[in-house]
């Protein structure tokens, strides 16, 4: 199992103690299709639901596991518009359109379980009656949409190999009067330029990234062994390409992971960071990737740009010379429609392209 996946599962399993008998009962029906990161997000938004029916009164439950079936049952349509109205309006942070739908969808998932699947002991549906069935999620998600709000928050031509390029020295010099923070530059700058240029040069996820041991390295044949998102079978590795470009900065950072981050053998993760105060290194996490990306873009002069947007940088980069089933099948995108975001996005890149040929 990867590293993601697992601690995924062991908060999953800490949180679901805390939901009601039947979310328990619910998330284990879900457990064999859906991954732990999923599941974890589906007991969040139960977290703000409930949390939110006690808020307003909706309920007798003084915990969130005593929340009972008879206070689902007896919803009225307003009680959801009101739910609906908070996600959008509360002073606290408003949700986007398509965190609400995603949290209705989840609230749907459950309500259409309860009602049309999960039965008593006399064979009847545990929920009599469904109020979610009546509320109509229409769907965000459009490739097209999607790429209007990408456009001009992705790297593109140049900028890939530039982004890495600032990486490794430009960088240093805008932090220089900072002796901290050059200091941290100096140490970690081959690793952090070897981050970025893998995922410009194959479109792994960064939890890809983070789960990836030396093992999974084949540098030779520029491949890597990865768990992809969506695969249940935990004991299959997928093998992904990356480009040539990585490839030296790969063996560059190999030539120093173990000894400028104090690796000990038997710690198998292929990127590694060394915290203030410790010994050894160990395996870098999620979090430290994502802010890692985020300091650089900065200083690069793209605030927007975020690791995740790396991954669509080379989407969009590697869909204008390949068909969209192979990018589909390099993303590990379950269906070409998650890919056709890169179809859209390319026809711009293209049709400016040409004026700026015509210009020049």
């Amino acid at each position: 199992m990867s590293i993601q996946k697992n601690s995924d599962r062991k908060h999953l399993d800490e949180k679901v103690l805390h939901m009601p008998w039947f979310v328990q009962q619910f998330i284990d029906f879900k457990r064999p299709d859906l991954s732990p990161s999923t599941l974890l997000e589906y007991i969040r938004d139960y977290e703000s639901f409930f949390g939110w029916l006690r808020a307003e009164g909706l309920t007798q439950a003084t915990r969130l596991a005593e929340i009972t079936l008879l206070d689902l049952e007896t919803l009225h349509m307003d009680s959801i518009v009101g739910y609906r109205l908070y996600l959008t309006t509360r002073a606290e942070g408003t949700n986007t359109r398509v965190t609400v739908s995603r949290k209705l969808s989840a609230l749907r998932s459950l309500f259409h379980y309860l009602s049309q699947i999960a039965e008593d002991e006399n064979f009847y549906p545990l929920l009599k009656r469904n109020i979610m069935a009546k509320v109509e999620i229409k769907r965000i998600h459009k490739p097209k949409d999607t790429a209007a709000k990408l456009k001009g928050k992705i790297l593109e031509d140049e900028e890939l190999l530039e982004f890495v390029g600032y990486i490794y020295d430009g960088y240093g010099r805008d932090v220089e009067a900072n002796k901290q923070a050059y200091y941290s530059f100096q140490l970690n700058r081959e690793r952090d330029a070897c981050i970025a240029s893998l995922i410009l040069n194959s479109g792994l996820r960064v939890s890809e990234v983070v789960n990836l041991n030396v093992d999974d390295l084949d540098v030779n044949n520029k491949l890597l062994y990865v768990y992809r998102k969506g695969n249940n079978d935990e004991t299959f590795k997928t093998p992904v390409y990356f480009r040539e470009q990585a490839k030296d900065d790969l063996l560059l950072y190999l030539s120093l992971r173990q000894s400028r981050y104090k690796t000990p053998k038997k710690e198998k993760a292929l990127f590694i960071a060394l915290p203030n105060g410790s010994h050894e290194g160990k395996r870098m996490t999620k979090r430290a990737i994502q802010e890692m990306i985020i300091k650089y873009a900065k200083r690069f002069g793209k605030p927007y740009l975020t690791v995740h947007k790396l991954r669509h940088s080379f989407a969009t980069d590697y869909y204008l010379q390949n068909d969209i089933y192979k990018t589909k099948e390099q993303l590990g995108h379950a269906s070409t429609e998650t890919t056709e975001v890169y179809a859209h996005l390319t026809d711009k890149t293209m049709s400016e392209a040409i004026e700026r040929r015509l210009e020049s």
